[in-house]
């Protein structure tokens, strides 16, 4: 007994220094968790809403979140003192600042644009004298270079716009008037001595105008009455000369909505609604590059030993949407240009749908050729009995679809023409000077409607075709029935047979497979057909009719042909009889074996004025209301 007992105290002491221990490794772990965890801060400049900065700090978030292998917490702040140019607000944001990160320092901060590295350089030995800097969306003409410490680190750009601006005389040779849209803040006013410098040997093509001593509606009033040969360069539009601030894209929607010259720019952030196009600097380029290089300084490489060179402007892009708007002919553009936003095509949009169908009539052509070839072959076969059952069994396969090529030849040869045509006027129309867009979406209105038409027909085809397994669904009878007789509608005038229908109004709702179903009265309905081949067109009638009869829906197909031989009655539905010279027996058979597979029956009789009737028994899945 006092074994027992000490046992159980060595196990009671082991289970609690397990436990112990499982918590002493669970909070070490949580402590590592915490060592690990890494602090970062998005300084942008002017606002959340500013572009391009914002665009490049929502990509830099991303790319860091995608390219971290620690936790981060992301803190975003926004440096909304850069718009002002007459007084210094500076001091609350920099209190800010400094009571937010007291107590909890940064791993790093990302200054995104030149305002913003202006900002955290003045006043680093103030808020953040050891934390490592990233400096990126940053020209490098605003970097201080002098200025940085071993803590920094620059990804700059170099923001090229004679080439800015020779891309503008390539794509419009005939341009003389630029005008270059920016406004009146500290940054707007650098870049207005920047291009000027720089933009000096183009001066003998065209002259520039500026926009930063206009309020924004007088801006608007201008670009909307600019000479011919007349171009606008978008630099930026922060805060016009009214001290008005334009954040986001309205400012250069509002431009475009009322301009009379194309609108360039270089900043691809600006680009895929008003831009032309030309050689841009990517936001994704500096973005993967600044996330990289930061995650190189949360890893502990000193910023200083970390040298980037400066982003350049990427192949140019277009927009093809603008391109059209403004007459600009491809031939124009740069080599090794990208157009972008291009209208599809009528073949391109439809491509799939046309080849289908194209491929369907091969298939069409395809499956009677082989048919007449097998009829042929089978004329000059041996009447062995085992290799005539396999010839025999192999032309069942097709049979019914070599009946139905004539009904699907003609159903899709309409929409066929349609779309062609349409297509062909399409082209026509687009390669006019002006085409006339409402009539171009008229055609493709037409298009699309024929080609709603082509393919009902081609998933009538599939459905017929398709390989399914047996499958009891919740179907209408009378739907099914319908449904055949609109299939074989076209074969009926081709064999010169008026097809009639009684389908009741009543739904006849049953447990079934509605594509069986369909052969079998498909099957009913040639068979009736070939009853009466020799008989006058005039005298050829058949009959399909529906109707409820208690706690089952019966179906009836009857023609007026010769009747089945008294003898034959019950031998109708048993495999290989046929009365025809070349049947095959297995029709009836087949159809026999989908009715009883649905728990109903299939049975056959003559009329006493002439003809067979055929009547499916089918239980009823509820009673008809």
């Amino acid at each position: 007994m006092r074994r027992h007992v000490f046992i159980r105290a060595i196990v009671g002491s082991r289970a609690k220094a397990g436990i112990i221990f499982c918590l002493v490794a669970l909070f070490a772990c949580q402590v590592a968790s915490a060592a690990e965890h890494k602090r970062v801060m998005l300084l942008y400049s002017f606002g959340r809403d500013f572009k391009p900065w914002s665009e490049y700090a929502k990509d830099i978030r991303a790319e860091l979140d995608r390219q971290s292998p620690w936790p981060l917490d992301i803190i975003e702040s926004s440096l909304v003192t850069a718009r002002f140019s007459d007084e210094n607000p500076e001091a609350p944001f920099i209190e800010y600042l400094s009571s937010l990160f007291a107590k909890h320092p940064l791993d790093a901060i990302v200054s995104i644009g030149a305002p913003a590295a202006d900002f955290v350089q003045r006043n680093r030995q103030r808020l953040f004298p050891t934390t490592p800097m990233v400096f990126t969306a940053i020209d490098r003409r605003r970097v201080g270079y002098s200025n940085l410490t071993r803590n920094d680190v620059v990804v700059a750009a170099n923001i090229n716009y004679l080439s800015a601006f020779e891309n503008i005389l390539q794509v419009l040779p005939d341009t003389k008037d630029v005008m270059v849209v920016l406004g009146t803040s500290p940054i707007e006013k650098f870049w207005k001595e920047a291009i000027g410098k720089q933009v000096e040997p183009l001066t003998n093509r065209i002259k520039l105008s500026w926009t930063d001593e206009w309020p924004f509606e007088e801006l608007l009033k201008q670009a909307s009455a600019l000479p011919p040969h007349s171009a606008i360069f978008w630099e930026l539009m922060i805060v016009d000369a009214a001290g008005v601030v334009h954040e986001g894209d309205v400012a250069l929607e509002r431009l475009h909505a009322v301009a009379n010259a194309p609108i360039f720019s270089y900043d691809e952030s600006f680009f895929g609604s008003a831009i032309v196009g030309g050689p841009f600097l990517l936001v994704a380029d500096t973005s993967r590059l600044t996330a990289a290089v930061a995650i190189r300084v949360l890893g502990g490489q000193s910023p200083g030993d970390i040298k980037v060179l400066p982003v350049e402007f990427s192949a140019p892009r277009f927009d093809w949407r603008q391109m059209q708007h403004w007459g600009i002919s491809e031939k124009n553009l740069p080599p090794g240009s990208e157009i972008l936003f291009r209208d599809p095509t009528a073949w391109e949009q439809y491509r799939w749908q046309i080849t289908m169908i194209c491929a369907l009539v091969l298939l069409q052509a395809a499956l009677i050729f082989g048919l007449l070839f097998e009829s042929r072959r089978r004329q000059f076969a041996e009447v062995r009995v085992r290799q005539r059952s396999a010839e025999l069994a192999h032309i069942n396969r097709y049979s019914i679809v070599g009946e139905l090529t004539t009904t699907i030849a003609h159903e899709l040869s309409q929409p066929l023409c349609a779309i062609l045509a349409n297509a062909a006027a399409a082209e026509s129309i687009i390669k006019s000077p002006a085409p006339d867009l409402v009539e171009i979406g008229e055609i493709l209105a037409d298009i699309r409607q024929d080609d709603e038409r082509a393919s009902e027909v081609i998933g009538r085809l599939r459905s017929l075709l398709k390989k399914a397994p047996f499958e009891l669904k919740n179907i209408d009878l009378n739907e099914v029935a319908r449904e055949a007789m609109r299939f074989l509608s076209a074969l009926a005038i081709a064999r010169e047979a008026d097809l009639s229908s009684l389908i009741s109004q009543t739904p006849l709702p049953i447990k079934g497979d509605a594509i069986q179903l369909q052969q079998v009265i498909l099957n009913l309905i040639v068979n009736a057909m070939d009853a009466m081949s020799g008989m006058r067109p005039a005298e050829r009638m058949i009959t399909a009719s529906t109707a409820c009869d208690g706690n089952f829906a019966d179906l009836s197909v009857s023609d007026v042909g010769p009747g089945i031989p008294p003898q034959n009655l019950k031998k109708v539905f048993e495999p290989f009889f046929s009365t025809k010279p070349k049947g095959m027996g297995m029709g009836l058979s087949i159809a026999r074996t989908i009715v009883e597979a649905h728990g109903g029956q299939l049975s056959a009789q003559n009329q006493a004025g002439g003809g067979a009737v055929f009547h499916i028994r089918l239980p009823l899945a509820a009673l008809p209301r």
